[in-house]
């Protein structure tokens, strides 16, 4: 038979791969990173894509998840168990809340939230205890813009690792780990992979000792990714440059559209002038500022209810980032499991609509988004 070559990689559909001998399964456990025995311990698919998502961080390596619940379980348990403390930004993704707040102190694991203006002061919040501090590049859903420099700096002098979720940036506008951040976690599900079909996730750290112990928690907690969306994320990811240019065109536009419109009464994109980080924004982004927005129309159920339902081309879809434009409900969907009194000190109420703008053409979005304001 002729030798194959293929351009794209396989899809090694398999739970298990073979060996010839007791000599050669030797050698699996001596050189395990140039060998394959069972997918849940590693795969040529997971690891390609891992590989690609480190060669974009520019990290010592990564790691392939089963989502980006399970990236942020892998980090963590990377740096922290029973007994010990870790800080989180108050403004998180929900999910990362809950996962923090209801599953992990069950674990032995204490939480404590740090408000947005005490996050380059944790001297506080320290405690002898604490092992690291979760923030986001830019917040979900109100894209609040951490100084990653700065916030290293002082978990720095604090004595504690610095995890950074990088979805809403991804390392085509920000890459932490080059500011000083010592691991970051994708929900690949979201702008790496692109195309709304995958649920996947990816750790990436600064250091080898680091991903090593990554590794071990996806294999023994059973985390990894399977082979098929190993490649269908992989794929993805080819096109994730000129995807996000022109995420962050489009985001552009529409924000300044929005921020014009009289029935709107708050958006939230660094892109704008006028948001308080706009000018860190664009100098840890390189001039670009990501394809999600929030804005906020009247705090009333029939008013947002009749927008979603005038909108022709854009869905109210619970997730965000594909290449087609969508748009949740925070205080219904990624925060509804936070107290009332949370999502009010937030600032999420029910007129916050986030949006996730796609690649399609900006005046298709902007005639869609201006007759649904018009039905308002």
């Amino acid at each position: 038979m002729a030798q194959i070559h293929p351009k794209t990689t396989p899809i090694y559909q398999t739970s298990v791969f073979t060996f010839e001998d007791l000599n050669d399964l030797e050698l699996y456990f001596d050189q395990p990173d140039h060998k394959y025995m069972y997918t849940r311990y590693g795969n040529p698919n997971s690891d390609e894509l891992a590989d690609e998502v480190n060669s974009l961080e520019g990290g010592a390596g990564a790691v392939a998840t089963s989502s980006g619940m399970s990236a942020i379980l892998t980090a963590v348990l990377t740096y922290c168990q029973s007994g010990d403390h870790l800080l989180c930004a108050e403004e998180i993704y929900g999910g990362s809340a809950a996962l923090l707040s209801q599953e992990l102190t069950r674990m032995g694991v204490a939480v404590s939230y740090v408000p947005g203006e005490k996050l380059y002061s944790l001297a506080e919040y320290v405690q002898p205890n604490t092992k690291l501090l979760l923030a986001e590049t830019m917040s979900n859903p109100l894209l609040q813009v951490v100084d990653l420099q700065r916030l290293a700096s002082e978990t720095k002098r604090a004595g504690i690792k610095l995890l950074i979720d990088n979805t809403f940036a991804t390392p085509v506008i920000t890459k932490p780990l080059h500011l000083g951040v010592d691991m970051v976690i994708h929900s690949v599900t979201k702008y790496l992979s692109g195309h709304s079909d995958v649920t996947a996730g990816a750790v990436v750290a600064a250091k080898a000792e680091d991903i090593e112990r990554s590794k071990q928690i996806m294999r023994v907690y059973g985390l990894n990714l399977s082979p098929f969306e190993s490649w269908l994320a992989a794929r993805g990811l080819k096109t994730l440059n000129v995807r996000m240019k022109q995420h962050c065109f489009n985001a552009l536009a529409v924000a300044e559209y929005l921020y014009s419109h009289p029935k709107v009464e708050q958006v939230w994109y660094p892109g704008l002038a006028q948001h308080p980080q706009h000018k860190l924004a664009k100098g840890q982004g390189s001039g670009m500022f990501g394809g999600m927005l929030s804005f906020r129309i009247e705090d009333d159920l029939d008013t947002v209810n009749t927008f979603m339902r005038a909108l022709k081309h854009i869905p109210f879809a619970p997730s965000l980032a594909g290449v087609s434009s969508s748009i949740s409900h925070p205080l219904r969907t990624s925060h509804r499991s936070l107290s009332a009194e949370q999502q009010q000190k937030l600032g999420i109420t029910l007129g916050v609509i986030r949006l996730s703008v796609g690649i399609e053409e900006t005046v298709d979005l902007l005639a869609d988004l201006a007759q649904a304001l018009d039905k308002v």
